[in-house]
């Protein structure tokens, strides 16, 4: 009888502890994501003797891209055209520069924002013809983005609890325990990445440079155990 109340004791003692207990689990999700919206940015540059025509030749070359991007069906409230950015380049002396300015190097940017994403890719290639009309430019790769990142974010936060708590309730399956509240949660960072790759950060990532995403959510959950 004496062995027997102990045995029962101990095990009333383990119940209790059980009862008090809390476990953390970490859940995850991820949803593949086609980018509904893209940029393009396009650097005009060149390098005139004064101010006066490095300015006439900027805006001469954004009205060539800004013609050039209509005929290819982009909407022309869609383009902004950015303020000349310029600064003086001095007359050298064998390897040394003088103080007297020669020239001037100007620039300005041209960006277009449109939601036919393969249409701006396929711009993007053939903007390299300008050169044709004289028009010094560079261009930024095509940036991929999803307009409705938000919605998004807060739709796989959701499922990435849902995950967690699957997680918990397979590891206190049984017949005298099972999963109680929610304390709290913490939610990870996003990781927006090319479809097949496996990077993560700790910081986050925000891939633009792929039109076929996977968006990546998990999140931090402590259970009670009942």
């Amino acid at each position: 009888a004496i062995l027997s109340t102990t045995i029962l004791s101990n095990a009333v003692v383990e119940f209790q502890k059980l009862q008090n207990q809390t476990i953390r689990v970490t859940g995850s999700a991820s949803q593949n994501v086609t980018s509904d919206f893209a940029t393009l940015a396009l650097r005009i540059t060149a390098r005139t003797p004064d101010l006066k025509s490095g300015y006439a030749k900027m805006e001469n070359d954004a009205n060539i891209i800004k013609d050039f991007l209509v005929k290819n069906g982009i909407d022309a409230s869609t383009i902004d055209v950015y303020p000349v950015d310029s600064y003086e380049y001095y007359r050298r002396n064998g390897a040394y520069s003088s103080n007297e300015i020669e020239g001037y190097n100007v620039s300005r940017w041209v960006k277009v924002s449109s939601k036919d994403v393969k249409k701006l890719a396929q711009i993007s290639k053939d903007a390299g013809s300008l050169v044709n009309q004289n028009v010094n430019i560079n261009l930024n790769n095509v940036e991929y983005l999803v307009s409705n990142l938000d919605d998004l974010k807060v739709k796989m936060v959701g499922e990435a609890t849902k995950n967690a708590k699957a997680r918990a309730e397979s590891m206190v399956a049984g017949p005298n325990s099972k999963i109680g509240t929610m304390n709290s949660a913490r939610m990870g960072v996003f990781q927006i990445v090319p479809v097949n790759s496996t990077e993560v950060s700790d910081y986050g990532i925000n891939d633009t440079s792929s039109l076929e995403k996977k968006f990546i959510s998990t999140v931090n959950v402590p259970f009670n155990v009942k």
